[in-house]
């Protein structure tokens, strides 16, 4: 008699139900991991936002000219608030080009807006318009605000 090799009808049905059932349970898991990832990204567009406009006001205090509406950093002029009545805000880098464009320049994967009140970074790789980092010179507070809604 002739012994034949290889895998029955059943044994292939097993394994392919039991892919079956890996793939339902670690596809869910991989898809909260690109949400994640992405608003881990953001908060770290957020984080090189506000240390763009500590390290542009630092430098506007340490010129110690308080009608200064540019400041240099690294070789470039950016554009920053005059002191005057702005409570602590002058030397934050402006929101229109020429600002916070050069103060932190626009980084991949994102598109950027400085057309507005605000600038707004929003992640071209997926997620909606609402999730996204703005920076606003004129906020009295923060001026970094992150919206993670549909990230």
């Amino acid at each position: 008699m002739k012994k034949q090799a290889g895998f029955t009808l059943i044994e292939l049905v097993v394994v392919i139900v039991i892919l079956g059932l890996l793939a339902a349970i670690a596809l869910p898991k991989f898809i909260g991991v690109t949400t994640d990832a992405r608003i881990a990204s953001l908060n770290g567009i957020a984080g090189g936002l506000r240390s763009a406009a500590s390290l542009a006001r630092a430098e506007y205090v340490v010129t110690g000219n308080n009608a200064a509406s540019t400041i240099t950093m690294d070789g470039q002029s950016v554009a920053v608030l005059v002191e005057n009545t702005l409570a602590g805000r002058g030397g934050r880098p402006t929101q229109a080009v020429g600002g916070i464009s050069i103060a932190m320049p626009d980084p991949g994967g994102y598109t950027v807006d400085h057309s507005g009140a605000t600038s707004t970074y929003t992640p071209t790789n997926g997620g909606s318009t609402t999730c996204r980092a703005t920076y606003d010179a004129d906020s009295v507070g923060d001026p970094v605000v992150v919206v993670v809604g549909g990230c």
